[in-house]
């Protein structure tokens, strides 16, 4: 099969996803006070979750949180070979969700004195700059927040890590399955990588390559492995159960298998649950389940794992791009989404191969929704290989996602209602900006494409 390429575009933000889902313009307005809370629609919310599965998806899993009330589902198959099912909160690969525990751990250490936001990195790593004077000069001109608010303008280290991808094949994706790779070797291909802008400018520019390097920041000040202090000090103190940083290329406990597709390029799509993650580091080797990425979350916005002052910076968004035209409001390892009538939302995603994740909670914490799910890159290029067409899979998401966040009032009339007819009729629009669900830890900022 000959795709033409498509490089950094589908796949631009690694780590994060490109699914399209409904919606509104990124764009933040004051919020005083959360909708009047609707409900639970457990009918609505297990309806739209196995439309996923009926329109192609593989299997998904979603835990969905309005105030007390907690719904959990699941829909579809963990293995196509055997049948098996999928359940609900699978352990799962979440990639570049991983980017928040991350960003928590560095503003715990500047919370202690030990890191400054606005201290260049050469502070702290200078060894990854001393190359020649304008090596040098490039880190003394990058700060620890720029790293966090992807405006370092460091490139991306994927297309390095996996160089066949830049020939428009997966082989690397088998050939690098045990592969070990050093958070050190990964900032050096980020770094030989073109640079996407002056360091500092806006909009940003979404690179994995800035959370490895905030990961190395976290070891030299701490004294530990960056695993170590996140399971011990952000997983732990979150009270997450099922989330860890793996060690092996093995996820412990139940878990689908994780499918690749990648465009068509594998087929029949093929399974990458077992995989060594040194290659996503603190990026995007995070394993968790669904219940506890909504615990994370809602740990956080309510102030359990920083202070207020560490999360009001958390939440000091600047643009950041992720294809041509498309961009999200990112703060410090999280983003906002503005959902009209229904509130602003805090969150992330993220994609590694064959698996993809969502998470997002209402800025008050009362609504919540986390989903995964086990088939990436399954849409298809058009006929002269220059974009993606659009699959019944992501409307489907999409639904399910406005069932989850906007649900309809009881009224039966509102922003959720409103937000439910246009994904019925199919309409253009995206609850979240174009490029941003998708853009997985697979291609860095050039995504790949057929030629």
């Amino acid at each position: 099969m000959r795709i033409k390429r498509l490089v950094g575009t589908a796949l631009g933000t690694t780590l994060l996803l490109v699914t399209a889902v409904p919606a509104v313009s990124a764009a933040p307005r004051d919020v005083d006070t959360a909708p009047a809370p609707a409900g639970l629609d457990r009918e609505g919310l297990r309806g739209t979750l196995d439309a996923i599965h009926e329109a192609g998806m593989y299997g998904t899993y979603a835990s969905v949180r309005e105030g007390r009330e907690r719904w959990t589902g699941a829909s579809g198959l963990a293995d196509v070979d055997t049948g098996r099912e999928v359940t609900a909160n699978m352990r799962h690969r979440v990639g570049s969700i991983s980017k928040t525990f991350t960003s928590v751990a560095i503003l715990q250490q500047v919370e202690r004195g030990r890191i400054s936001l606005d201290a260049p990195v050469t502070d702290y790593v200078p060894e990854l700059f001393d190359g020649t004077a304008a090596d040098r000069e490039r880190g003394d001109a990058i700060t620890v927040r720029m790293l966090l608010n992807h405006t370092s303008h460091i490139g991306d280290y994927v297309l390095g890590a996996f160089p066949s991808l830049a020939q428009n094949s997966t082989a690397s994706l088998d050939e690098e399955r045990f592969r070990s790779i050093s958070p050190g070797e990964l900032v050096r291909l980020g770094l030989a990588a073109d640079a996407t802008g002056r360091p500092g400018a806006q909009p940003g520019a979404y690179s994995n390559t800035n959370y490895v390097i905030a990961g190395l920041i976290l070891e030299k000040v701490t004294g530990q492995k960056a695993s170590t202090y996140l399971t011990r000090h952000v997983i732990d103190r979150a009270g997450l159960r099922h989330t860890s940083f793996p060690r092996t290329p093995y996820i412990k406990g139940p878990h689908p298998k994780m499918y690749e597709s990648f465009y068509g390029l594998i087929d029949p799509p093929r399974d990458y649950s077992v995989y060594d993650m040194s290659w996503a580091y603190t990026a995007g080797a995070i394993v968790s389940t669904t219940d506890d990425l909504n615990r994370f979350y809602r740990k956080l916005l309510a102030g359990d794992l920083v202070g207020r002052a560490s999360l009001a910076e958390m939440q000091r968004t600047v643009p950041v791009g992720l294809a041509p035209g498309a961009a999200i409001d990112y703060g410090l390892g999280i983003y906002t989404l503005e959902l009209p009538g229904c509130g602003r939302f805090w969150g992330h995603d993220g994609g590694v191969f064959g698996a993809g994740t969502i998470s997002l909670t209402r800025a008050d914490g009362g609504r919540q929704l986390s989903m995964g799910w086990n088939l990436m890159k399954y849409q298809r290029l058009n006929e002269d290989g220059t974009a993606l067409e659009p699959s019944p899979i992501d409307e489907a998401i999409n639904g399910h996602l406005v069932e989850a966040l906007c649900p309809t009032p009881e009224a039966g009339s509102g922003a959720g209602t409103e937000l439910k007819s246009r994904t019925a009729v199919g309409d253009a629009g995206r609850i979240l900006p174009d490029g941003l669900l998708g853009v997985d830890l697979t291609t860095g900022s050039r995504p790949v494409a057929p030629n």
